[in-house]
Order: C-alpha cells, then structure tokens, then sequence
C-alpha cells in the first residue's frame, strides 16, 4: 500500500512547534532516535514495492505460471483481503508486547514472502507468498504509525512518521519501474530478490537501530464500535473504499493494458510507471497546502479527473501519446487523493487515533483487494479495457458519496465529528 497508497499519516503533516531533537527513550540520543525511525522507513519501502511488485510484471508471472491476466490479479487481492483483517486483530492482539520485537518478527515474514515469491513453482505456492505478505502488511502499518511517535519527542512525531511513510512515496516512484526493469533484464523472479534484499536490510536495520518500544496502552474492541456508530465514519470509510478501488481496479491492469491494447514495449511501460510514480510524488506535495484547505472540493475534483481519465483511456488507446499523456494526468491526479483522504480520515476519528489509522488501513486494503478481484473478473469476462470503465463507475459512486457530507453552516470538522 504508498504513504501515498495508505497515507494514514498524510505526507504533509500539521506544523509542529519545537524543532529540537530529543529522545523520550531513555538512554537514547536524538541522533539514535531518527535512526530508528529512518530504519522504520526502510521498512515501509520495503512493504509497498513487495504489494506493488506485480503491478510491472503482471504479464510475465501470468505466462509463465500459467494463468490469465485476471487470475494472476490475485496477487493483489490476496494480501490486500489479509491485511485488512490483519491490521486490526494485531492492534487488539499485541496488548502490551514490545513493538520492536513485533517489527523484527513482521520484517521476518516480509523476507520470506519474497523468497517464496521468488522460488514459486506454481501460481498456488505464489498465492502462498503472498497471503504471508498480507500477513505481515496489515500489522507493519498498524504497529509502525503507533510507534513513530514514541521514537521521537511529542513535537516531533508528525515529522516521524512523515519520514516514515516517506517509504510508501519512493516505492510508488522507484520500487514498481525498478521491478519492471528488472524483469525485462533479466526474470519476473529476479524483482522479487531484490525485494527480499530490501527486506533483510529493513531487518538488519531495525535489530540495529530500534530500541524497544513499550506501547502507551492496549486498544480495545469498544474503540471501534464506537467510531462506527458514527454514520460519518461509515460514509467515510465507503467513501475510501470507492475511490482507492477505482485506482486499483485499473493500476492492477495498466502494464497488460499498456502492452496488449495500446501496444506499447517493456521498456516504453517501465517509462510509463516511472513517470507516473513521479509526477504523483510531486502533486502529494505540490498540493498538500490547497487540498487541507478546501478538503471536499479537492475529492470532488480530483474524483471527477480521476473518473474522466479512467472513462476516455480506452477510447485512446490507439495513439501512444494520448494514452501515455491520460496515464500522467492519473498519476498527478492519484498522488493528491490518498493525502486528502487520510486527513479526512483523522477528522473523523481525532479522540481515537489509533482505531482510526487501523480502521482507515482495513478499509484501504480491502478496496486493494476487492478493486483488483473486481478487474479481475471483469478483464477475464470482457476485457482488459473495460476494466478502466469499471474503475470510472467506482470513481462516479465515490463522488456520490463525498456530495452527502453538507458541510452549509458549519465546518466539515464539525460535521465528520459527528
């Protein structure tokens, strides 16, 4: 999932006061410190280009394993499904266990979920592989956003754990193309290695740097049945759900979509997802201050930009420069949404944070999964474009969604709270 896929710590956070480091952990410097959380980071780059990896390589796993587009789409969907369930049971699970031992253990499951990857003799033991990231996932994002503020002193952990999800934005930008790249050198099994390098070194890292981190206290079941009594915490959930699985319905199936329909080379689609890994990074931070200020009419645009770009891709598919031109607006288009939707997120649940990033994580998952097993079926039954059209019906019922919340005489902090 990118802190820009799962951006429930926006990678624009709110001002801090005191720009002074100091370690709140005892016999830790400062420097000690925001090397723990930079070990962290290393982490969650190594988490997203796992889940993303066979967004690039989709195709060759798909032939070489023997199934269609649609069913390798499972890659996807099963670690999303996992770590939806993941993340919360691991909150109410952990109680008070060290969070650094549960990190160590969490990038152990990493590394193994890409060996097997690597090694899968058939698309079942792949599934395997990836059920074990999934595994993993849910509770990484859970433990790692509780445990950024405690590395650092209170003023500074919107910096922490900005760092931290600084991860999910150079895996968005690097880690998809680089696999591409990989593979179009050398094998699809080959981009999985290198996520495993990453994974041991996320591993070393955090048995190096991280101290142990007690946890400020357990969350319980109550604390979710409370936020979802809130009819504004369900609408906005839906809302999430719909508009992270508009983009997945489609990003699953861009690579198949760039080689077989708009009949571009392995190297022309590593370009493509590059570029759109780029230009979403820059639009994250271009943005950040207009779209905090104008939250609802930010969604309700980049939603509307977002159904159009899915809708009219098809329609261009016989001219490259028009397909690659519509992938970049996505990709600028994409890079806003998750940091609007992870600070509306936070609005609606600022007595519970915790509850709120593990239900925000859950929902985002599950909209991974059921946006990529959505396409899936339909690129099996009708066609790798039409499921560009289905991610743009999605994006339209997201819109529906977001036109519910009258924010007319109050503010829309007031009105989520609710």
């Amino acid at each position: 999932m990118d802190a820009n896929q799962l951006a429930s710590s926006p990678a624009s956070p709110p001002p801090v006061g005191n720009d002074t480091l100091h370690a709140p952990i005892e016999g830790h410097s400062a420097r000690q410190s925001w090397l723990a959380v930079l070990s962290v980071a290393v982490g969650s780059f190594a988490f997203v280009a796992t889940e993303y990896m066979p967004v690039g390589i989709l195709p060759q796993i798909a032939r070489e394993l023997g199934v269609t587009p649609g069913t390798a789409g499972l890659m996807t969907t099963t670690p999303g499904i996992i770590a939806a369930i993941s993340a919360p049971v691991l909150l109410l699970a952990a109680g008070r266990i060290n969070r650094r031992l549960i990190l160590l253990i969490l990038a152990v499951f990493l590394l193994a979920s890409n060996l097997i990857s690597a090694i899968a003799p058939s698309f079942a033991v792949m599934l395997i592989g990836r059920a074990l990231l999934g595994a993993s996932l849910g509770g990484f994002w859970t433990v790692a956003l509780g445990a950024s503020g405690q590395l650092v002193r209170e003023e500074q952990a919107a910096r922490a754990s900005a760092t931290i999800f600084m991860g999910i934005t150079l895996a968005t930008v690097i880690g998809v193309p680089l696999g591409t790249l990989i593979a179009d050198l050398s094998s699809w099994r080959m981009s999985f290695f290198a996520t495993a390098v990453l994974a041991a070194l996320a591993l070393v890292a955090q048995a190096l740097l991280l101290p142990t981190i007690a946890p400020k206290a357990a969350m319980r079941t109550g604390d979710f049945g409370a936020m979802l009594a809130r009819s504004s915490v369900r609408r906005s959930m839906l809302m999430v759900g719909l508009l992270f699985g508009a983009h997945f319905a489609a990003y699953t199936y861009i690579a198949p979509f760039l080689e077989r329909n708009a009949g571009l080379g392995g190297h022309w689609i590593t370009a493509v997802l590059l570029g759109f890994g780029i230009v979403g990074f820059a639009s994250n931070f271009a943005v950040s201050a207009f779209v905090t200020r104008h939250l609802k009419m930010s969604l309700l645009v980049l939603g509307a930009l977002v159904m159009v770009a899915l809708f009219v891709l098809p329609l261009l598919q016989a001219s490259h420069v028009a397909v690659i031109a519509t992938v970049m607006v996505w990709g600028i288009v994409y890079g806003a949404i998750p940091l609007c939707l992870s600070v509306w997120m936070q609005l609606t649940s600022p007595d519970r944070p915790e509850a709120g990033s593990s239900m925000f994580v859950s929902t985002v998952q599950i909209a991974i999964a059921l946006g990529s097993l959505g396409g899936g079926a339909v690129v099996d039954h009708l066609s790798i474009a039409s499921t560009m059209r289905f991610g743009s019906v999605l994006a339209a019922l997201g819109l529906l969604v977001i036109s519910t919340f009258s924010t007319r005489g109050t503010t829309l902090k007031a009105v989520l709270e609710k």
